[in-house]
C-alpha cells in the first residue's frame, strides 16, 4: 500500500504560514515513504491526508489541522513504528532531566549550603544529564535505522 500525496492549493502562495505548514507535512510524507510502514498505519495516514485535501477551509483553519495532522502522524509513528525524527530523544530527555535531575540537585545544594538562591544552579545540570542520555538514545535509533531526516 502507498501514502497518497497532500494536494496543493491555489491560494497556498499567500500565506508563508500555510505553505511553512505544507511543506512540514509535506517531507513527513516523503520520509515515510522511504521507511518500511506497516498498512495499517498507511490507511490511517491516507485518511488523514484525504480529510486536508477533501475539506475546504479557511487558511488558518488549515493551518491548524496541517500542524495537527503533522503532529498526530509523528505520534503515531513513534508509538507504533518506533520512528523518531532527529534530535528526539535529545529534546525530550533535556526537559525530563531539568526535571528529575536539576530540581533535587538544586535542592540539595540549597539545602546544604544554607541558601535556597542556589536552586537554580540544579537546573543546568539536569539540562545536561539530559541532553547526554537523549542523544546517546537519538544515537542508538540512527544506528538501527528509527530515525526520520526530519527535524521538528
Amino acid at each position: 500500500m502507498e501514502i497518497k500525496e497532500l494536494i496543493k492549493r491555489s491560494d497556498f502562495d499567500q500565506n508563508k504560514k500555510l505553505v511553512h505548514a505544507f511543506n512540514q507535512l509535506n517531507k513527513l510524507l516523503i520520509e515515510l515513504k522511504k521507511k518500511d510502514v506497516p498498512d495499517k498505519i498507511i490507511i490511517v495516514i491516507n485518511n488523514g491526508i484525504n480529510k486536508i485535501n477533501t475539506e475546504p477551509r479557511a487558511p488558518k483553519e488549515l493551518i491548524k489541522q496541517l500542524k495537527k495532522t503533522h503532529s498526530s502522524f509523528l505520534k503515531l509513528i513513534e508509538k507504533e513504528v518506533k520512528l523518531v525524527t532527529k534530535n528526539h530523544y535529545r529534546n525530550t530527555w533535556m526537559a525530563l532531566g531539568m526535571v528529575a535531575f536539576g530540581l533535587p540537585l538544586g535542592v540539595v545544594f540549597g539545602s546544604n549550603t544554607g541558601n535556597m538562591g542556589l536552586l537554580g544552579i540544579g537546573l543546568p545540570i539536569g539540562m545536561v544529564i539530559g541532553m547526554g542520555v537523549g542523544s546517546k538514545m537519538d544515537k542508538k535509533a540512527f544506528e538501527e535505522g528509527r530515525q526520520l531526516d526530519l527535524e521538528t
